[in-house]
Order: structure tokens, then C-alpha cells, then sequence
């Protein structure tokens, strides 16, 4: 198999902190998202939306979404589990994952696409027609986001970890989301009490830093 990856973006991210917590090594091709490598050929060959990571098996397939890729990589290395040990686990890590998500990170991408100026004509992510920027789009991205850090401060006031007892995909995906909210400077990194706490564990894990 080979992980078409990127250093800087949350997503792949995502994907090389799986790996690490499941100790599977994968061979990786860094694709230069700065120069562009991602929007044209032979990457878009790879994938046609022009986004990473990409996972290729040796049978040629391609999976090209983070959570898929980790999904598929949970079936084939069950141990330890991420995605949950029984239904309710799984429901509740699914469910926590896609509203993390859904109203946390996705605020992020719409702060940050919508008024950097480097994402002129590039307000989604990957291989589009030019795509103007809505500076509407970054007041709802910075209000979704204070709701999000509310609503996740509350969730996790007397818990260790967000949707089991164990640390969880859902507090992976949390950590990217997080972390890229301060990269892109939507967040100063002064987190209310819980988050911060919650935060500094998930951080203090050595596979955090993949």
C-alpha cells in the first residue's frame, strides 16, 4: 500500500496519527499542496478531486478519504479499537465524530478558505472551477466555532475523553480539529477549562506528534 500524504494538512494528519496509534507502517508520497502538485497531473490521475490523503492498495483501488481510509485499516488492524468495542460504542464514537466534524472543524475550513489570501478562487478544497471567496462565510465559520468550543467545554466536564472512557477516533478527529483552529489562527489557544485539559491529554500521546 502507499499513503499519499501532505505535512501540513489537517487531514491527512488525521490519518498518520491512526496509523500511529495502531503501529502500522505504511510507505508514504508527500504531495506538495503549496506548489500546487495536488491540481494537476499525474496527481489528478491519483485522484480527480485533488485532494489528500489518498490510500492505494496493491490491488491499484484507491480510497481517497480520511475516514475511510482509517475504517478500512480498522477492519484489517482491529487492535487497539478506535471506532469502538460494541454497538453503542460505535454509535457513540460515529456520532461524535461526524458532529465534531460537521459544526467544529468544518467552521474552521469556512474561516479559513474565505478570507486567506492565498485561497482566492479556492474557497473549497481540491481540484474545482474557481470558487470565489464569501466573507459571510468567515463570520458563520468563527460563530460555528465559538458554539462548537461551548458546546464540547460542557461535554467534557468531568470526562477524560469525548465519546467513550477510552481514547477514540472521536477525540482524534477533535485534536486535528483543534489544532488546525489555531494554525489558522481562528483560535488564540486559550481553551476553556475541560477543553484545555482534554486537549493537553490528547497531546501528551507520543502519536499525537505524527
Amino acid at each position: 500500500m502507499i499513503l499519499y500524504d501532505a505535512a501540513w494538512a489537517p487531514n491527512p494528519r488525521r490519518v498518520r496519527m491512526f496509523l500511529a496509534e495502531k503501529g502500522i507502517a505504511i510507505e508514504r508520497r508527500i504531495v506538495d499542496l503549496a506548489g500546487g502538485e495536488n491540481l494537476r497531473e499525474p496527481f489528478l490521475s491519483v485522484n480527480p478531486r485533488g485532494t489528500v490523503p489518498v490510500l492505494e492498495l496493491d490491488s491499484g483501488e484507491r480510497i481517497a478519504d480520511s475516514v475511510a481510509i482509517c475504517r478500512y485499516l480498522e477492519a484489517l488492524h482491529p487492535d487497539p479499537p478506535l471506532f469502538g468495542q460494541d454497538p453503542l460504542e460505535i454509535a457513540r464514537i460515529e456520532a461524535w465524530t461526524r458532529k465534531i466534524e460537521a459544526e467544529g472543524y468544518a467552521g474552521v475550513v469556512y474561516a479559513f478558505r474565505n478570507r486567506h489570501k492565498n485561497m482566492v478562487d479556492r474557497a473549497l478544497s481540491g481540484h474545482w472551477p474557481a470558487v470565489p471567496q464569501l466573507p459571510e462565510l468567515v463570520m458563520r465559520g468563527q460563530n460555528m466555532w465559538r458554539w462548537f468550543v461551548e458546546t464540547l467545554e460542557e461535554h467534557l466536564d468531568g470526562r477524560a475523553w469525548i465519546a467513550t472512557d477510552s481514547y477514540s477516533f472521536a477525540d482524534l478527529t477533535a485534536l486535528m480539529a483543534v489544532d488546525f483552529a489555531q494554525a489558522t489562527r481562528l483560535s488564540d489557544g486559550n481553551l476553556p477549562p475541560a477543553l484545555a485539559a482534554w486537549h493537553g491529554r490528547a497531546s501528551a500521546r507520543p502519536r499525537a506528534t505524527a
